[in-house]
């Protein structure tokens, strides 16, 4: 990899109003400085944090590229994406950060809907037919899949759709119809029917053949992905007889990678089913038979693997923005493994989980290093190593029982000066942050102050706690309430 990163392209026309490439403003060079001192700031405590691994060519990166579909006021049918912060959708042809192709066939399905007199849904009246598209493409294979989520399960002139936006690009290997009838946030629905092809496609990441469906997660950067997970092999630093668990597993990437480059037997764990069965596909795609996968919350795998003494040498977990939570970490430190590799996509919550695993088991960061995983945006990879700490000395302590009792000597006794920090002070932000990545929404500082209250929690440490709202005072609502307690469980206030 070239050290002498390529500096910007013209700037975006529209990234003030998209929100999505926080960084825009600033060249290469200097983007890979923001995140690089933003690192540092956050983990340099915990060891040193290496240089940041930027991308030769930062553009045009992504493999998955949404755009959702509008119909303005004068009936023109516009696609791109939510600005951030709302429902107002901001028109996009083609983006910096997005696969060329991917661009081209959202373009050419907008402009081939008024002649097959398809209408876009409507959020306001849940009427209308075509939602969302979201195309993948492997990098590796050049495999395309098309997906069109669709508000109602009928497509009126469906084959002659797929025709028509197949003489365009018939490098497209498959086209999937999503159903989303729901008023909701979320892009894709439950049911989904193969309208062409073999309903997903395949990529090559590491040396290892991944299987990629409509809905099971799949790194958008395959070129900075593999420098990723690179990194997270060589930290784990397999011999061939290791048992490795891999927690929040996906489609079995990480697992699979290491059951293939020195693991002895690799166990892993995921929530989302459709990835589990792809998970098991890609393992025998791979030839593999020293893993398995289950379907499991991974808190909750840890939890029961924890209680029936599972001792696996090296733990991966790759957790959501969110980070961990305190139930994960709780049953790591009871399980112990001599190692951790943790691959973050939130510097803020890997600093909360180091902060606690550090402080309350004998774990320590070995290594820190970051990837720049998603160039013009604030967002930052890092994979940390952890290991046991050696003991820092051993003291000879003389116990003293009364007079004519004699001296007792107490040997090998390990000092540990990181054992005694203090626990880390859980602020407002805190919390509020956990919120928002774990739910979805924000709550304010008074309605935190207002729980605490009620629980009878000290007000000591808040000084603005009980800030009124500007608008008149309302209580907090009863989802908002339960969602305070959860995170005051998480942070073990309560």
């Amino acid at each position: 990899m070239s050290n002498r990163p390529e500096t910007n392209k013209q700037s975006c026309p529209v990234y003030k109003k998209c929100g999505g490439c926080q960084l825009q403003n600033l060249s290469y060079p200097e983007q890979l400085e923001f995140k690089q001192k933003k690192v540092e700031k956050l983990l340099k405590r915990f060891c040193t944090v290496e240089k940041i691994i930027g991308m030769k060519t930062p553009y045009h990166y992504r493999n998955k590229v949404q755009a959702a579909f509008y119909t303005d006021k004068k009936g023109k049918i516009i696609s791109g994406v939510y600005q951030s912060g709302s429902h107002h959708v901001v028109g996009i042809d083609s983006c910096q950060t997005e696969d060329v192709i991917a661009d081209k066939i959202i373009v050419a399905v907008r402009k081939l809907l008024p002649s097959f007199r398809m209408t876009t849904y409507n959020e306001d009246t849940g009427k209308g037919f075509l939602r969302h598209i979201l195309v993948k493409r492997g990098f590796a294979t050049n495999q395309i899949m098309l997906v069109l989520v669709t508000g109602t399960p009928v497509f009126p002139s469906k084959n002659n759709f797929v025709k028509a936006i197949l003489k365009q690009f018939p490098e497209i290997t498959t086209i999937v119809q999503n159903i989303n009838s729901y008023r909701t946030n979320l892009v894709l629905g439950d049911n989904q029917k193969v309208l062409y092809g073999k309903g997903y496609i395949e990529d090559i990441l590491c040396g290892c053949r991944f299987r990629i469906s409509p809905k099971s997660f799949y790194q958008i950067n395959p070129v900075q992905t593999e420098v990723l997970y690179g990194k997270a092999i060589e930290f784990a630093n397999l011999k061939g007889n290791e048992t490795v668990l891999d927690t929040y597993c996906g489609i079995g990437t990480i697992g699979i990678i290491a059951a293939k480059n020195g693991a002895g037997n690799v166990i892993g764990a995921e929530l989302n089913g459709d990835a589990v069965r792809d998970a098991i596909v890609n393992a025998r795609a791979n030839n593999l038979k020293n893993i398995r996968f289950y379907k499991a919350d991974a808190g909750e795998f840890m939890r029961e693997a924890a209680d029936e003494d599972e001792k696996p040498d090296v733990v991966f977990m790759d957790p959501p923005r969110a980070g961990s939570d305190r139930k994960f970490l709780d049953s790591l430190i009871k399980m112990s493994p001599k190692k951790v590799v943790y691959v973050s996509c939130n510097p803020e919550t890997l600093a909360r989980d180091l902060a606690y695993l550090t402080q309350n088991s004998p774990y320590k960061a070995q290594k820190i290093q970051p990837v720049d995983m998603f160039p013009h945006t604030a967002h930052i990879e890092t994979v940390v190593l952890l290991s046991h700490k050696k003991a820092d000395s051993y003291i000879h302590i003389d116990v003293e029982f009364g007079e004519g009792e004699g001296k007792i000597p107490v040997d090998s006794i390990a000092k540990r000066a990181e054992a005694y920090k203090p626990k880390e002070k859980v602020t407002y932000k805190m919390i509020k942050e956990y919120i928002e990545a774990k739910y979805g929404f924000k709550v304010h500082t008074a309605y935190i102050a207002e729980v605490k209250r009620n629980l009878g929690l000290p007000m000591y440490d808040a000084p603005n706690a009980v800030e009124e709202l500007k608008q008149p005072r309302k209580h907090p609502t009863p989802e908002k309430v339960e969602a305070i307690k959860d995170a005051l469980r998480y942070f073990a206030v309560i």
